[in-house]
């Protein structure tokens, strides 16, 4: 039996995240590369490292071999423990046999004896897939103060984008009233964040009782959640009043990215006090070139820029050669960007080849057309040949012909 823990924390990472197109077509959404040197996945490991959860479920599904690679033993996040630290917990063979998880709910269902090892008071169920700094001891103690349930973090939204979210009308206690899943006419801005805690005596039950309804989706918002508050169970909504944001599509993935450039954005990278923790490669320092143009951007390790570089964010071992331009773009590692090549308001994948006076993307200002302009997006491994040409909001998953 494994020593008692006070609250473990379980990691939802099994999402395609199919909007992000031929981002994750071989990789899951919480491994896609972020900010010149993380992935996504290393916010909500840092948070539960940073807040004192040292043992840590990060359940798996769609194609989760990079990211089981790149988790490891823990080592980064220091969650190579001999109590408890990092599991990757995939859908595993049964007696009555294996299934996928088929919903957020049934994958926890699914890895209730794990969490028994632990015999947890609590349980912090979060989302693999957003970018944010976040002290979830602070929640838990909120929670216990509440003597609540389940308790749900929240962010205040511009009521112009509340219908995009599940929200929560609460009291002046903040104890949860009701809730709308994506209305059209939102009567709150008060939006869920994907990070919940519950009492895991109480929640245990509720999901035996969901996965033996036949006409349940095995989904936290839409069953779990309902159930425990139309059972009158103590629920409560915890006010979260900092940088977090959703980068499940390429306009807001390029913006997440784009964010850290940005001064007046309340997400600090370099805090000593909260740092985030990442699987870092081993290469040498970045180069900058004496025929560079460096403007307000960020540079990893191993990459050489001999071109033109503004308000943009490059990974590791990124080469952009002279003469080549890179504008408002996120290039992710082992990419080359060659003599002549323009690439703006992109994101290019990881080991692509832009070749010589190649163009990727457009800025807005150009388009005859507001409303054809988009983020251009180059995958994996994609050579882009000499002086051709990727349009705005183009997917780019094979090698372009070059016109030249």
């Amino acid at each position: 039996m494994a020593r008692k823990m006070e609250c473990i924390a379980m990691l939802l990472a099994g999402g395609q995240g199919s909007r992000l197109g031929i981002l994750t077509k071989n990789i899951a959404k919480p491994a896609v590369p972020y900010g010149g040197k993380y992935r996504i996945i290393d916010f909500p490991l840092s948070n539960c490292v940073n807040s004192g959860i040292s043992t840590v479920g990060v359940l798996t599904q769609y194609q989760p071999l990079e990211l089981n690679d790149y988790i490891g033993n823990g080592q980064p996040w220091d969650l190579d423990r001999a109590n408890g630290g990092v599991h990757i917990l995939s859908p595993y063979q049964q007696i009555k046999g294996s299934e996928w998880y088929k919903g957020t709910a049934n994958a926890i269902y699914q890895n209730i004896t794990f969490i028994d090892r632990y015999n947890p008071e609590y349980v912090a169920i979060l989302s693999g897939d957003h970018i944010y700094k976040m002290d979830y001891s602070k929640m838990l103690d909120y929670h216990k103060e509440k003597d609540a349930a389940c308790t749900i973090a929240m962010l205040e939204v511009p009521w112009e984008e509340a219908s995009r979210f599940g929200l929560m009308l609460t009291d002046d206690d903040n104890k949860i009233a009701e809730f709308e899943e994506k209305p059209k006419n939102p009567r709150s801005n008060k939006a869920s964040m994907g990070v919940y805690i519950f009492t895991w005596s109480k929640l245990r039950q509720y999901l035996i009782d969901d996965e033996a309804n036949p006409n349940s989706s095995n989904d936290f918002g839409h069953d779990v959640i309902p159930a425990m508050h139309n059972a009158g169970e103590k629920m409560y909504a915890y006010l979260f009043d900092g940088y977090w944001k959703d980068v499940g599509t390429i306009d807001s993935l390029w913006e997440a990215n784009l964010d850290l450039l940005n001064p007046k954005v309340d997400l600090d990278l370099s805090d000593p006090t909260w740092k985030i923790y990442s699987k870092t490669p081993t290469a040498p320092p970045h180069y900058v070139a004496g025929s560079a143009t460096v403007q307000n951007s960020m540079i990893g390790e191993g990459s050489q820029v001999y071109g033109e570089l503004d308000f943009s964010i490059l990974f590791h071992n990124v080469t952009v050669e002279e003469g080549a331009v890179v504008r408002d773009s996120i290039v992710m590692p082992g990419t080359v960007i060659k003599s002549g090549a323009v690439v703006q308001y992109a994101i290019v994948a990881e080991n692509a080849v832009i070749e010589a006076n190649a163009v990727v993307g457009e800025r807005p200002e150009d388009m005859a057309n507001l409303d054809d302009w988009g983020v251009a997006v180059v995958g994996a491994g994609v050579t882009v040949g000499k002086g051709a040409h990727v349009a705005p909001k183009a997917m780019v998953d094979a090698d372009v012909k070059g016109a030249e």
